[in-house]
């Protein structure tokens, strides 16, 4: 981690994750040290080795193959040592062994479900966590968040497939759960993570869908000096999304029409841009998805909206980002 490279606007952001990186590696009962789906755990009954058992977890969260016992032991969100002193338990009263000593170990945490983040971020990636990592630092590891982000994270936890709760202890951190809980989603604002707020940068854990939000876009097409798609964070008007769009270029003709979605039909919105700037005419507020084309001197003007191609959807492209191991 400390050797990523770190863009420039997001310095700050990679030295408050060098910050945080020794608190999070010796936090007590890390939720990455319990037992998940997808584990495989080592029991080792000392001194015999009919009860020696490799197994992985039954999808009711119980540790499998431990037949020889009367009452199955569940496993779940449960760390090596209390699953060890539940077998040992478990061993006195079903076969009555007298102080059975009895080891547990998780050997493989390679099955747990992959962590995903993607959005207005460089880099989306696929993650298989196995050691307590923030959200700080996921979004480095992601290259950094790109100038489209709306200033928003939201982070989908499935149910089942971690060990915390939804809840929060007086130090603003969400606690561990005695067993998974429900579906649920936390939102973050980027500012307070740049600000350090601790309890805005949670852990991010097994299974997690970590989305960057993207602003709503207006595009700027035609006789610009740069077109291109610009995100609505605050309100533009149709001269300052010029301006952000390079500026009329030469050929440009300053009769500006909007297209605008209402609905299922487009509103076509007449502006002159001498008639703004000289104060005669009201500057548009432009809204979400609007295209502002700038005709051409010697080309026909637009009377339909042009098909803007947005890329490929989100979904689609899910499947083939790139994995990466955090250990």
């Amino acid at each position: 981690m400390q050797n990523e490279r770190c863009h420039l606007p997001w310095i700050l952001l990679c030295i408050l994750t060098l910050a945080s990186f020794g608190n999070s590696q010796t936090e007590s009962a890390a939720e990455a040290n319990l037992v998940h789906f997808g584990d495989w755990i080592e029991v080792d009954v000392v001194g015999s080795f009919e009860y020696d058992r490799r197994t992985p977890l039954t999808q009711e969260g119980f540790l499998d193959k431990l037949d020889y016992l009367e009452n199955q032991i569940y496993a779940l969100c449960k760390s090596e040592d209390e699953l060890s002193a539940a077998i040992q338990r478990e061993l006195a009263n079903s076969l009555r062994l007298r102080d059975p000593k009895v080891a547990v170990r998780i050997i493989d945490r390679s099955n747990r479900a992959l962590t995903l983040i993607s959005g207005a971020v460089r880099s989306p990636h696929r993650f298989q966590i196995k050691r307590p990592v923030r959200l700080n630092e996921l979004l480095i590891l992601s290259g950094g968040i790109t100038d489209r982000a709306s200033g928003e994270i939201s982070i989908f936890r499935p149910a089942n497939l971690s060990c915390v709760g939804p809840k929060k202890n007086t130090d603003g951190e969400f606690v561990k759960a005695s067993q998974p809980g429900g579906a649920e989603t936390l939102n973050v604002k980027i500012s307070e993570i740049l600000r350090g707020d601790p309890s805005s940068n949670p852990h991010i854990l097994s299974g997690d869908i970590v989305t960057v939000s993207e602003a709503l876009p207006v595009y700027v097409i035609g006789g610009v000096n740069a077109p291109q798609q610009i995100s609505l964070r605050n309100q533009v008007t149709l001269s300052r999304a010029i301006a952000m769009a390079g500026g009329l270029a030469k050929e440009a003709n300053g009769n500006i029409k909007i297209f605008r979605r209402e609905g299922r039909d487009t509103k076509l919105i007449d502006a002159n841009l001498e008639q703004i700037s000289s104060g005669t005419a009201d500057d548009p507020i432009l809204k979400p998805f609007d295209i502002v084309d700038v005709p051409q001197k010697g080309k026909p003007s637009r009377t339909r909206p042009p098909v803007i191609d947005a890329g490929l959807s989100k979904a689609g492209q899910r499947v083939n980002l790139p994995l990466r191991v955090i250990e």
